[in-house]
C-alpha cells in the first residue's frame, strides 16, 4: 500500500453534466467509469463534488452512494453560481496540497481553462494532475497543462446513443451529424504513426538517460509529450500489450528487469536498422551523377519509392538528416556539406 498513489479527486459538476448531457447525446454524467480508470492508478482518498445541488437531484444521490461529499454552492441573486463554485474547488484543492503532503496526485473533473493556473500551481508543487473532460466541451489550454488528461467520452462504460432527429424542429439535419461523431474521428488510429512515436522517445531517453528504459518511463514520457495519449486508441487493451505488438514487428526490443511487469524497452540494434542503411546507400550508388555524389533534397522520397513503408522515425531518428548522419557513422555512405551545392552529398563506392 504504500506504493500507491493517493489520489484527490475534485469534481466541477456542472461542468461535466452540463456537458455530458449537451454533447453526448443527452445521457447523465456517471462517476463509475472516472472511477474505474482511477482505480487503475491508485487509492482515491479525497472526493469532492461542487454544484448547486438543488439542479442535480437524482445525481446528488449517485454521487452520495459512491461516497462523494458534495459540496453546496446555492445561487444567491447578484452572483455567479459558477465562480463561486469554480473558486471554492481551487481553494479547497490547495488546502488539501498544502495539508496532506501524502496525497500525491489530483484529479481535476472539468473541461474549463479557468482552472488551468491551479494546474500549473499543483504541478509547482510536485503533485501530479490528471483532468478529466468531455471532449467536445473541454478547452483546448487545459490538457496541455495536466500530466495526463482523460476524455469522459472514451473512457470504459461510457456509452453513447446514436444521435437522433427531432421531428419537431426543421432544422434537425444539421444536427444528425452528432457532435460526439469527431471523438471517433480524434484518437490516433494509425499504428505505423505510434510506431514512429514510440521508436523516437525510446531513442531520446536511451539518449539521454544512462540507465535503462523501461516500460513505465516510456508510458510516462509519452504522456508527457501527449497528456491525452491512450493505448486503448489505437486498439490495445493495455500499454504492455501494445509493446508486445511493437515487439513483434522489430520496432522495439523486450527484455526482463528487476521489476516484475516492467520491461526493459530498446531500439533493435541490427536488422531494420541495418537493412535500411543498406537500402540508403543502394539508392545513394543508383542516383550518383557524374561526381558519384546526390544530394540530400529529395531523397527521402527517392528511398521511398524504393520502399514506401520507410520511415526514419520507426528506426529511432527523429529526422532523415540524423539517419543519414548515422548510416555515415555506420560507413554505408559519406556524408559532407557542400556549399556551392548549398546541401548535403552523399557519396558511396562499389566496395565499400
Amino acid at each position: 500500500m504504500d506504493q500507491e498513489e493517493r489520489i484527490a479527486l475534485f469534481l466541477d459538476y456542472e461542468n461535466l453534466a452540463i456537458s455530458a448531457r449537451d454533447h453526448l447525446g443527452g445521457i447523465p454524467f456517471e462517476l463509475r467509469p472516472v472511477a474505474d480508470a482511477l482505480a487503475e492508478r491508485g487509492r482515491v482518498v479525497v472526493r469532492r463534488a461542487y454544484a448547486d445541488w438543488s439542479y442535480f437531484d437524482e445525481d446528488r444521490r449517485m454521487l452520495t452512494r459512491s461516497h462523494v461529499e458534495l459540496i453546496d454552492i446555492p445561487q444567491r441573486m447578484g452572483a455567479s453560481r459558477k465562480n463561486a463554485a469554480d473558486i471554492k474547488m481551487v481553494v479547497d484543492a490547495l488546502e488539501v496540497a498544502f495539508e496532506r503532503a501524502y496525497i500525491s496526485t489530483f484529479v481535476l473533473c472539468t473541461g474549463d481553462s479557468d482552472f488551468t493556473p491551479l494546474v500549473h500551481k499543483l504541478r509547482e508543487l510536485n503533485k501530479r494532475v490528471i483532468g478529466v473532460g468531455v471532449e467536445k466541451s473541454t478547452s483546448a489550454l487545459l490538457p496541455p497543462a495536466c500530466d495526463e488528461f482523460l476524455y469522459y467520452d472514451r473512457l470504459e462504460g461510457v456509452e453513447i446513443p446514436p444521435a437522433r432527429t427531432r421531428p419537431s424542429r426543421p432544422v434537425s439535419p444539421p444536427e444528425v451529424v452528432p457532435e460526439p461523431q469527431p471523438a471517433v474521428e480524434t484518437p490516433m488510429r494509425d499504428v505505423d504513426t505510434l510506431a514512429a512515436l514510440v521508436a523516437q522517445t525510446v531513442a531520446g531517453l536511451q539518449r539521454s538517460s544512462s540507465g535503462a528504459v523501461t516500460a513505465s518511463t516510456l508510458k510516462r514520457t509519452l504522456l508527457r509529450k501527449d497528456p491525452t495519449f491512450n493505448e486503448a486508441d489505437f486498439g490495445f487493451r493495455a500499454f504492455g500489450e501494445l509493446l508486445r505488438h511493437l515487439s513483434g514487428n522489430n520496432v522495439v526490443e523486450l527484455t526482463g528487469s528487476s521489476a516484475k511487469g516492467d520491461p526493459e524497452v530498446t531500439l533493435p540494434e541490427h536488422g531494420d536498422r541495418e537493412a535500411a542503411f543498406a537500402l540508403l546507400r543502394t539508392v545513394v550508388f543508383d542516383l550518383a551523377g557524374s561526381d558519384g555524389s546526390t544530394a540530400l533534397s529529395g531523397l527521402k522520397n527517392q528511398v521511398r519509392k524504393v520502399a514506401p513503408d520507410f520511415s526514419e522515425k520507426k528506426l529511432g531518428y527523429r529526422s532523415f538528416l540524423q539517419f543519414c548522419k548515422a548510416a555515415a557513422t555506420g560507413g554505408a555512405v559519406d556524408l559532407k556539406w557542400s556549399a556551392d551545392a548549398d546541401d548535403y552529398l552523399l557519396t558511396t563506392n562499389a566496395q565499400a
